[in-house]
């Protein structure tokens, strides 16, 4: 066991070490000048060409087994939305200071044209197998790159990571809410839990998918309304949070026996890593999902692929970080969970734990739900569609397993599969550059226009010349 956490440290520090946040960061840049800013200075097409649209009539035929593009985001979403954006984000200050939410920032701008090109090239690149798509990283990179065992290698990363961080962590996560919160024994949270999300997962991809459309909106907006009513009662600090915020992401001061510098570089270091972690752009597990959506446009999904982003990091880990920042917890040395229990409690004494500890509940399971169908769509890459069954039942059982055992190493082996799960997905993203085109998105764009004629003024921000 001392050997495996040895391996795995050392891996890990090469996987989520500064070359990797280089590359992410990189990919994003590059995609972001490539796209011409489009996540920014197209924001008001993406805007109304995704959320806005949700009052219209679904896409997907009432006899079609895929699903509509707000279906796919809403299952996307439940499966990045998860612990990050609590635990994740308050970890992050406690490690890297207020200066590294400008750093999560940041990596959620490069990363909303990273998860857009990875949406784009899913589309582009996937199959239908009996009557439903069939998506993402391993089809694009055996298609598009002609890379056989590179895509192989994704699969079965993407497959382990689906039991370990989208499962039992998950799951854990779950039973100690529940447990600190309500008191509920953790093998009855773990028995539940294996039989509700056994029932949802064994209806495939439209159950799965009807879920979380329900589920996404409740819980951001209970998440919401709570972060908002702690921020209301410590208002008057929100002005020192951001000046925080920005000041220390570019601190250069030297701390008593670092170096100069140091602070800026934890910032850094803490805020991109925590970021990714939280919106999983360069991952390549969202396009997975988003690949058995309803559409021939692969630029129409990609807009999707931006505004999980926005909600994911822009807003909601904005939300908790100010949450955190404006109650001061993270200045009296708590970390974790208890700096977010700190936060609420701070607001509403013991109604905001159990307020946190719903939220816990909600957003885990959420995650947990998702990436079931992330690992059974490997699985069926990896295996022609067979032992499915199989897989379900396994994940249904770690459900409850993960609930009842210690999980410090999962936790560290699952962070290292995700890292490697990021290395043959950014190299197709970088490689399959070319079939990203921005005259293609400028074709997209006057369709939508043509869609609503009241709005012409990005269309013809884009009618520059085309690459």
């Amino acid at each position: 066991m001392e050997l495996l956490e040895t391996v795995n440290e050392r891996i890990n520090s090469l996987v989520w070490g500064p070359y990797m946040l280089l590359l992410l960061m990189g990919t994003g840049i590059f995609y972001t000048v490539k796209l011409r800013g489009f996540q920014l200075l197209g924001i008001r097409v993406w805007w109304s060409s995704t959320i806005m649209t949700v009052f219209k009539k679904n896409n997907s035929s009432e006899n079609s087994k895929g699903i509509s593009p707000l279906q796919a985001v809403s299952a996307a979403l439940a499966g990045s939305v998860g612990t990050g954006n609590i635990v994740g984000v308050a970890n992050a200050i406690a490690l890297g200071g207020a200066g590294a939410v400008f750093w999560m920032w940041l990596a959620a701008f490069f990363g909303m044209a990273t998860v857009f090109a990875e949406n784009v090239l899913g589309i582009k690149y996937r199959e239908k197998k009996n009557g439903t798509y069939c998506g993402g990283p391993m089809y694009y990179i055996e298609k598009g790159l002609g890379s056989k065992w590179l895509a192989v290698c994704f699969a079965v990363i993407c497959c382990l990571a689906s039991l370990g961080m989208g499962n039992m962590t998950q799951s854990n996560s779950v039973a100690g809410a529940l447990k600190d919160g309500f008191g509920v024994p953790v093998w009855i949270s773990g028995t539940l839990l294996s039989v509700i999300v056994g029932a949802i997962i064994f209806g495939g991809i439209g159950r799965i998918a009807r879920f979380t459309e329900k589920l996404v909106p409740a819980m951001t907006g209970i998440f919401v309304l709570g972060i908002i009513i702690v921020i209301a009662t410590h208002i008057q600090s929100v002005p020192e949070a951001f000046y925080r915020i920005i000041t220390e992401a570019f601190d250069i001061k030297a701390v008593s026996g670092g170096f100069m510098g140091y602070g800026m570089t934890m910032a850094i270091k803490y805020g991109i890593s925590r970021g990714v972690f939280s919106n999983e752009a360069g991952l390549g597990t969202s396009p997975i999902v988003h690949c058995a959506a309803e559409t021939e446009d692969p630029y129409e999904q990609g807009m999707w692929g931006i505004f999980q982003v926005f909600i994911d990091t822009i807003i909601l880990c904005t939300l908790m970080a100010l949450c955190v920042l404006v109650t001061g917890g993270d200045r009296i040395g708590l970390d974790g969970i208890e700096l977010c229990s700190y936060a609420f409690r701070s607001a509403a004494g013991n109604i905001g734990g159990i307020f946190m500890s719903v939220s816990i509940v909600l957003f885990a399971f959420g995650t947990l739900v998702s990436w079931s169908y992330y690992g059974e769509k490997s699985l069926e890459y990896l295996t022609g569609g067979k032992y499915i069954g199989i897989y379900r039942i396994v994940y249904s059982a770690s459900a409850c397993l993960g609930c009842v055992m210690s999980l410090s190493l999962v936790w560290e082996i699952s962070d290292t599969l995700n890292g490697l799960m990021a290395i043959p997905n950014l190299i197709a993203l970088i490689l399959l550059s070319g079939k990203v085109k921005h005259r293609e998105l400028k074709t997209t764009l006057g369709r939508l226009s043509r869609r609503k004629q009241n709005d012409h003024s990005l269309t013809k921000y884009y009618s520059v010349k085309s690459d």
